[in-house]
């Protein structure tokens, strides 16, 4: 949220002085997408949307928040509510994904033995966890999660950086922020790929390997 405060301070002093905030009005949007995306939807998810399955009829809830003063809640019959709103954007969580349950699966996923996962950057700095699923959390938060959730690098269908739980493989998604996961779902082999895939696209000089 210091990152937001920060921004409204700016764009304040900047109408003070009369000069155009459109740039950073740009950012504080993104940001409040984000802390809506990260923050909100899993209250609504965990908290609203179970409570809401004994209504049998569809309707759109419409939460009017003016800083300052109570939120107040409309309720519409209408689900296209684009019509009436021009800006409207819908903000979703993750979607769940079904797994495949058997004997078949279960063989599918067993994994090699462990082995050591190590980052090495150009001034000389490792970065090596004593869990492979650590260490590639930790260069997924120092590259930016959201920039390797524009990726849309999938595990077994699940995106590598999600803002949902999965239903399987909950314990293996790792937190990287408030509200975001890194799933670690994989042997060590594929997250060397990942890292260097996620490297590749970004443009960042690092050396990945494996040490017994």
């Amino acid at each position: 949220m210091s990152r937001l405060s920060d921004l409204y301070k700016a764009m304040e002093t900047l109408r003070k002085e009369g000069v155009s905030t459109e740039d950073l009005e740009q950012k504080v949007g993104k940001l409040e997408v984000e802390i809506i995306q990260k923050e909100i939807l899993p209250v609504v998810r965990d908290n609203i949307a179970p409570a809401l399955k004994q209504v049998q009829r569809e309707l759109v809830l419409v939460v009017d928040y003016l800083p300052g003063q109570p939120i107040s809640v409309h309720l519409s019959r209408k689900r296209n509510i684009t019509e009436f709103i021009s800006d409207a954007v819908e903000i979703l969580p993750d979607p769940a994904v079904e797994h495949k349950v058997g004997k078949e699966h279960e063989k599918q996923t067993k994994r090699a033995p462990k082995k050591g996962l190590c980052i090495t950057y150009p001034n000389g700095e490792v970065l090596h966890m004593s869990k492979a699923s650590d260490t590639l959390t930790e260069f997924i938060r120092r590259v930016g999660y959201q920039k390797v959730r524009a990726l849309e690098i999938k595990v077994d269908r699940i995106n590598l950086v999600s803002n949902s739980k999965d239903s399987k493989y909950s314990a293996e998604q790792h937190e990287v922020a408030k509200g975001w996961y890194v799933n670690t779902h994989s042997n060590n082999e594929t997250k060397l790929r990942q890292i260097n895939k996620i490297s590749k696209a970004l443009g960042i000089d690092v050396k990945a390997e494996l040490i017994k």
